[in-house]
């Protein structure tokens, strides 16, 4: 990595995550964020104001393609500032992105719609966890109302749109950040989680008007419909990594989440 600098004596410290992939790199002031072989999609999230601006590409000799982004001073969203309606501006720029969604599917992106949903839940899921209640209940939720649930379309969603994704920039720029499970699915897949997760319910409908869009019976549907698929992969993901607080975390949100009453 230090080759990319040429005779600049940059120090380079590994940024974490289970990729290993990303790093930080700072030479007196000037910091950058580097990412190997990150996708193209990183240059059009970029140019759409989606993430920190991308600085430069560069390849190496071993055909690695290493990316830079300036590392801004900023910090985290809180859980409590996720109802605001900056979030939900963005989120549906995001959605409405013509170039984002042809980036997605030039690099071979196929709708992610709710029967391969379902059916990987299904196949994830433990014989041990389909034996509870709650989840037996979940399953039986998503089995009837699966051919009723239908995208008016397919836009670019991130997939993990918690309050640690987004970024509040020491000039107050916001960016939703960690596109690896960018995916085209329904929108209802990202804004459900949201609001489920983050929002009262009793503001939902003023939080949809910022989104710029109805709240209707449909979308309520549809929302609950993914955020049990969702919930229900996470309580899988969180026993496979032996984290029992989080498989209670997540089982106690998949009862609320049931508990609420299905849309006409």
């Amino acid at each position: 990595m230090e080759h990319l600098f040429d005779d600049q004596d940059w120090e380079i410290m590994s940024a974490g995550g289970a990729s290993g992939e990303a790093f930080f790199a700072r030479y007196h002031e000037q910091k950058l964020f580097l990412k190997r072989n990150s996708s193209p999609f990183l240059a059009v999230l970029s140019a759409e104001g989606i993430v920190p601006r991308l600085k430069w590409t560069k390849r190496l000799e071993n055909g690695d393609v290493i990316t830079a982004q300036h590392w801004l001073n900023g910090r985290e969203l809180h859980a409590d500032e996720m109802n605001g309606p900056r979030i939900a501006k963005m989120l549906k720029k995001i959605h409405s992105s013509r170039p984002l969604t042809s980036m997605l599917q030039r690099l071979g992106k196929e709708p992610y719609d709710p029967s391969l949903m379902y059916e990987e839940v299904a196949d994830t899921l433990d014989t041990d966890l389909k034996y509870l209640p709650p989840v037996r209940e979940a399953l039986s939720f998503l089995r009837y109302h699966l051919d009723g649930i239908s995208a008016e379309s397919y836009v670019v969603c991130h997939g993990d749109v918690n309050h640690n994704n987004w970024l509040l920039s020491d000039v107050n720029e916001l960016f939703l950040i960690d596109w690896d499970g960018a995916m085209l699915a329904d929108p209802a897949v990202d804004v459900g989680m949201l609001l489920y997760w983050y929002v009262p319910e009793q503001e939902w409908s003023s939080w949809m008007s910022h989104y710029g869009e109805e709240l209707t019976d449909d979308f309520r549907l549809r929302m609950k419909w993914y955020v049990v698929c969702q919930a229900l992969v996470m309580l899988q993901w969180q026993k496979d990594k032996g984290r029992l607080h989080d498989v209670t975390k997540w089982m106690n949100f998949l009862q609320r989440t049931q508990k609420k009453e299905n849309p006409k």
